[in-house]
């Protein structure tokens, strides 16, 4: 039985890596540019600059940089992913295995992290 049209993925694993990367890699863009503006706004006005950092020093906000780094690590664990897929004579044939394996050295990065940050977060 052949696939329809339009449907190749189906939902495996290379249709949620290809998702997953462009999902991690337009909020990696967006964070990059708030960091850059308000950065900017050092220059600016010192006190504007201080006024937008005292805003990200929020529960919230940590939880939201767990966010960033599980994103850049996905997205940095993926790329390298990509790249083998894209130069490696086999890279294609085993996809699939690397996936997991992104997955799992994600997993692992994310336990490491996360604890630690959020106790730093919730003053524990």
């Amino acid at each position: 039985m052949t696939a329809p049209a339009g449907t190749l993925y189906r939902g495996r694993e290379g249709m949620w890596s290809w998702v997953l990367h462009r999902i991690t890699g337009v909020g990696i863009f967006f964070f990059l540019l708030v960091h850059i503006l308000d950065t900017a706004l050092l220059r600016l006005s010192p006190e504007a600059y201080n006024a937008v950092i005292g805003t990200y020093q929020t529960p919230i906000m940590g939880i939201g940089e767990v966010g960033l780094v599980g994103a850049i690590g996905f997205h940095a664990l993926n790329g390298l992913r990509i790249i083998l897929i894209d130069f490696w004579s086999v890279g294609t044939k085993h996809h699939k295995l690397m996936f997991w394996i992104v997955i799992a050295l994600w997993v692992v990065l994310m336990l490491g992290f996360t604890p630690r940050h959020l106790m730093n977060v919730f003053g524990g």
